[in-house]
């Protein structure tokens, strides 16, 4: 049974930084390019940033680019979001997923998510 667990969200003030860490079980992390999405209150699930399986490559919303980074750490079966330069606008339940298909770029193994919550 795969399972991904999402911790390090909460509360922070504006300017301010969180670590979101992501630990797989049940699938062979390594074979996995892995994502970060993110939903707030009343909008659709949105895109973060993205990391290949030999994390090589990784990509990033525009939104974020620049203050967040996503890495992984393959003995230790967990992907990170490095979030700094945090805005009111970052408030959302952050969510890893699994990429399972390449061709169609869908993510079929998702976590429960992490609560951000930034204030002013």
């Amino acid at each position: 049974q795969v399972q991904l667990v999402e911790s390090g969200g909460g509360l922070v003030q504006a300017g301010g930084s969180l670590r979101l860490s992501c630990v797989a079980s049940g699938l062979t992390f390594s074979g996995y390019s892995m994502g970060w999405f993110r939903q707030a209150p009343g909008k659709e699930r949105e895109f973060v940033a993205a990391i290949s399986r030999d994390t090589f490559s990784t990509d990033y919303a525009d939104s974020v680019k620049g203050r967040f980074t996503i890495s992984r750490d393959n003995a230790k079966n967990t992907v990170y979001l490095q979030m700094d330069s945090l805005k009111p606008e970052d408030t959302a339940v952050y969510y890893c997923a699994a990429r399972v298909s390449v061709v169609n770029n869908r993510y079929g193994y998702w976590g429960r998510g992490t609560q951000v919550t930034v204030s002013l």
